[in-house]
């Protein structure tokens, strides 16, 4: 079994503090992930001047645009993270939105895109994220056969290497809904890698995820759950995060190739029973 990816998903946990971001980065470092991930979007042309201009009553104010500008970076925060990450020794890359984001991003040269499962029905966007030929994580939550045929058909058409993510788009998700054996089913529909984002607030379905041959995991990162933000209730504080890699790492030993032999330990046992065995 080769190592799974692990993905430390800072999404917007951050609340639109660069400082808040370098603790997650921390975070996700001292665990052990392989690469830390955000959210980027344009917000005026992600939604609807009406929705934007609805209410919602937030720590920046009361309606929909106040709280999602107040949560995103701005382009001088990003280059901090981008040296920031640089010096912690771990990789970073976004799941974007539209296609101003596409470009924001592309800025900054990630190793690896990824695909928002609500964002995969977009192919205009696909199309762009393909094209730049980097490794990209595809999520596959709320979506159907037939939007994941077209994202996998454009990806290699378009010579891009890619990942899909099996994923439940619901937060916190319910454990009934994580339907793991999607995992096997996508390997063998798609033969290609199939990893695992997860929404749930434990970590044994993500555990179980990395037992079935998931090739990645991604699960969504805070430094407390009760902070304000859509997104904390279905994420891992410190601890959790930590015992998560720490468990993976155990599970890739134990399940070893599927050869079956005699181990060194084993052979001693059975020679010590042979010594003084009867039979």
């Amino acid at each position: 079994m080769r190592m799974v990816f692990i993905i430390a998903e800072i999404g917007i946990n951050h609340n639109g503090e660069v400082g808040r971001a370098k603790q997650l980065i921390d975070v996700a470092v001292s665990a052990g992930c392989n690469a830390v991930k955000f959210q980027k979007r344009d917000i005026e042309t992600s939604y609807t001047p009406e929705f934007l201009d609805s209410y919602r009553e937030s720590p920046w104010g009361k309606t929909q645009r106040e709280q999602k500008q107040a949560l995103e970076l701005s382009y001088d925060d990003y280059v901090e993270i981008d040296k920031y990450c640089d010096v912690k020794g771990i990789p970073w890359f976004a799941s974007v939105w539209d296609n101003n984001s596409v470009e924001f991003i592309k800025k900054f040269n990630p190793a690896y895109n990824k695909i928002a499962s609500l964002v995969l029905p977009n192919t205009e966007i696909l199309k762009l994220i393909a094209a730049q030929k980097k490794y990209t994580f595809i999520s596959t939550g709320a979506s159907t056969i037939q939007e994941i045929d077209e994202a996998v058909r454009i990806f290699r058409d378009m010579g891009c290497m890619f990942e899909l993510m099996h994923c439940n788009s619901t937060y916190p998700m319910k454990d009934e809904y994580a339907n793991l054996s999607v995992i096997q089913s996508l390997k063998g529909t798609y033969c290609c890698d199939v990893g695992y984002s997860g929404h749930e607030t434990g970590i044994q379905i993500s555990l179980a995820a990395a037992t079935l041959g998931a090739t990645s995991i991604e699960r969504h990162i805070t430094l407390d759950r009760t902070m304000y933000g859509s997104d904390q209730s279905a994420s891992l504080e410190p601890a959790g995060l930590a015992k998560l890699v720490r468990d993976i790492r155990i599970i890739e030993k134990a399940m070893g190739n599927g050869n079956k032999f005699i181990t060194t330990e084993e052979q001693k046992v059975r020679d010590r029973y042979e010594s003084y065995s009867l039979s």
